[in-house]
């Protein structure tokens, strides 16, 4: 059996990127591969520690070469796409020069402001790939000269009720209380502020799962402390909890490369505020009937009167167009085109 290797900054976590490998080591094993993880952090078969978010060394050659050296795909999750870790993405992209490897692109420089400066990432090669995971990305590669396919996140769309009373007794949540969760890491882009306004403008609890990164911490503090709801922060690990235990889920990012929660929360049967960021208009095109976080009184509208059929339409939707087996069926024809499938 051909070995897979995943690479990246951190897997194993509650971050999106480190879900979304997880879902593709998946995909890979079933494909045929042996799968193995490699990154900087996290729970992984290989750790090599300079890959990792802010090492304050990179990895040498060496050590990146001997991580993947029995490997016959390479999947890099993210690395070589934003520039968190430069001196690393640079070494992996050497050491993988001439090497069968598909590049899964989340996040490329030129969509952050803090690092549209950057200009040698992705890095390419003859012998790769390039997977982006949504069609806007796609086409910004295409106008620099980059050929790439979308293959969207896939999620596991079986019926798993999670334990709502069991997850809200842990929280410290009465049954009756009116609880929105937001399941995202505690950075700018999230929107923090707004969801806090949308539990405020309902009267509901505030929940974050998250925690604060990449400097935001004094104003998560600061937004937090004057917060006029609840707010209970605990962080839960991945699973259907997470949609189980709220009333509904809020998420006004300003900017996702895809936005995992809308659509778990869609699975889950659960109403949820969406914020106007433009890959979140790509997914309502596949027909999600989603709440304006802009405007929570049409949220509190629907928790006081809840619809079924709107929560059974978005979940139908998101089994139609985002299910495990059709994102396994388009890395399966991206292998295949390539000559990579075992």
């Amino acid at each position: 059996m051909p070995t897979c290797a995943i690479v990246s900054f951190r897997l194993g976590l509650t971050d999106g990127v480190s879900i979304v490998a997880d879902l593709w080591a998946d995909a890979l094993r079933s494909l045929g591969y042996e799968v193995v993880t490699v990154a900087g952090e996290g729970p992984v078969d290989r750790t090599v520690a300079g890959l990792a978010i802010g090492a304050e060394v990179p990895p040498t050659h060496s050590e990146v070469d001997d991580a993947l050296a029995d490997a016959e795909l390479v999947v890099v999750e993210n690395l070589c796409s934003i520039p968190l870790n430069l001196p690393a993405a640079r070494v992996v992209a050497s050491v993988l020069a001439g090497r069968p490897a598909l590049l899964h692109h989340h996040d490329p420089p030129w969509q952050r402001a803090e690092h549209a400066h950057v200009d040698e990432l992705p890095p390419i090669d003859p012998t790769w790939r390039h997977v982006t995971i949504n069609e806007l990305t796609r086409r910004q590669f295409a106008e620099r000269g980059i050929e790439a396919t979308t293959i969207y996140n896939g999620f596991d769309t079986t019926e798993r009720p999670g334990d709502r009373l069991g997850t809200r007794a842990r929280l410290g949540v009465a049954d009756d209380e009116l609880l929105i969760a937001h399941p995202v890491r505690a950075v700018a882009r999230k929107g923090i502020p707004d969801a806090v306004a949308l539990c405020e403008e309902l009267g509901a609890t505030y929940w974050l799962l998250g925690e604060a990164e990449l400097g935001y911490e004094a104003e998560l503090e600061r937004v937090l402390a004057s917060a006029r709801c609840r707010v209970v922060r605990h962080p839960l690990p991945h699973s259907p909890d997470i949609y189980a235990a709220p009333d509904a889920v809020v998420f006004p990012s300003l900017w996702e490369g895809f936005g995992n929660p809308p659509v778990e929360a869609s699975l889950a049967r659960r109403p949820v505020a969406v914020g106007s960021y433009p890959v979140g208009a790509e997914l309502r095109a596949m027909g999600f009937r989603w709440f304006d976080a802009a405007r929570p009184q049409a949220l509190a509208e629907f928790l006081s009167h809840p619809d079924p059929t709107l929560l059974e339409h978005n979940r139908q939707v998101a089994v139609d167009h985002l299910s495990l087996p059709r994102m396994t069926e388009r890395l399966a024809d991206v292998l295949d085109d390539a000559g990579w499938l075992p």
